[in-house]
């Protein structure tokens, strides 16, 4: 069960506004595990600009700043891990458009959950390089779709290098193994791969400019056992917020991690933010990457007819019609075993901003950064950095 903390967070503030009106040059500590400024990681490079994932769009996120670069890694049919957020390549490319795979499309089951579509382990690389990323979200620009072509790990892995020695700045990669279970019952798994061009580039320490993440804990915990040494990030999902509670809602296949419902493991991603969840998952990793509505959730008001209320007229429920919760200690306890956390996902779009943040994403991101947090990923680098500036402004550095 998670509480609210005000303390740190009261005289963090509180004290940011002294420095403020006494003019004082003393920086205030931040609250991360380490005391360094919070890191900011573009979520599958600079998504909410140009299609995600895609070359180009890992090339703007570098360019606008960011401290670390996120590839989501499947495999192809021929083993090579590329950057795509799922197996299934329907949604995120234009692959639908080239009649040559038209014979391709299938009916599937990724981690439980049946899919029909094109999917990537039916794909030689050479094939994926034939097609385009598109945007998945219709808000986003749609004048890119298709002008950019997939990439492979190893092609991201040398454009940090020539990126990290062209700026002088030292760029990180974030990798994820996507869907691990799922692509080791294919007979193409990712973890053997993923340390050979980890090796491959030198990065094998945990000093190096890399952390891997993944949903499932028997994925770290086997690259960890096959000799893997950078930091490992364990990620923790849920599938929706109630909005008439705020509570967290857990259905399948966002309930649990892949490999736990495989073994019959009957607990949920909420077990792993409690302080012996944190303990085991402080044996084989470094740190959590939570959805962020596990440290601040959000709550709509209800009406007459207890639903929630559409405060802002624009006839759907969504986000903007809510206002945050008061956090949760999850920051604190993550601090409290030893852990890093870096929370997923924020964007600038209005309806995934409370009504209390008046439609300004900076708010949510200083919210977070006041709270503690270590790093998080953005879909908007340029915006989560301006938000950085700011907030270290408030902490006299």
């Amino acid at each position: 069960m998670l509480f609210p903390r005000h303390a740190a967070l009261l005289l963090a503030s509180s004290a940011a506004v002294l420095i403020s009106a006494c003019g004082g040059s003393t920086p205030l500590p931040l609250l991360t595990l380490n005391g360094e400024k919070p890191f900011i990681v573009a979520h599958r490079g600079a998504s909410g600009y140009l299609p995600e994932e895609t070359y180009e769009a890992y090339v703007k996120a570098i360019d606008l700043g960011a401290d670390a670069i996120e590839p989501d890694l499947i495999s192809t049919k021929d083993g090579v891990l590329i950057a795509r957020h799922d197996p299934n390549l329907d949604s995120s490319t234009d692959v639908a458009s080239h009649a040559e795979f038209a014979a391709r499309k299938k009916t599937a089951s990724v981690d439980g959950e049946v899919q029909t579509g094109w999917f990537a382990s039916d794909f030689t690389f050479a094939e994926i390089k034939t097609l385009g990323g598109i945007s998945t979200d219709a808000e986003r620009p749609q004048q890119y779709n298709g002008l950019y072509k997939l990439v492979s790990f190893q092609e991201i892995i040398d454009l940090v290098k020539a990126k990290s020695k062209e700026t002088g700045r030292v760029i990180a990669v974030y990798p994820e193994t996507k869907n691990p279970s799922y692509h080791r019952a294919l007979g193409l798994p990712l973890e053997d791969k993923l340390i050979a061009l980890i090796n491959k580039a030198g990065w094998n320490d945990k000093a190096a400019p890399i952390y891997v993440q993944s949903f499932e804990p028997g994925s770290l915990k086997e690259l960890r056992q096959k000799g893997l040494n950078t930091k490992l990030i364990q990620l923790i999902d849920a599938d929706d917020v109630d909005l008439k509670t705020g509570k967290l809602t857990y259905a399948a296949p966002y309930d649990r991690p892949f490999d736990w419902a495989q073994a019959g493991d009957k607990r949920l991603f909420s077990d792993m933010v409690t302080p012996a969840g944190l303990a085991e998952i402080k044996t084989y990793a470094d740190g959590i990457g939570p959805w962020k509505r596990y440290i601040v959730s959000v709550k709509g008001s209800l009406g007459a007819d207890g639903k929630v209320l559409d405060i802002n007229a624009d006839g759907k429920i969504n986000e903007a019609d809510t206002t945050t919760m008061e956090p949760t200690t999850l920051i604190a306890d993550a601090h409290k075993a030893g852990l890093m956390l870096h929370p997923y996902t924020f964007r600038n779009e209005k309806r995934r901003l409370a009504s209390n943040y008046k439609g300004d994403p900076k708010e949510e991101y200083k919210q977070f950064f006041r709270l503690g947090v270590d790093g998080m990923f953005s879909d908007f680098t340029d915006t989560a950095l301006a938000a950085r500036t700011e907030y270290l402004k408030e902490m006299g550095r």
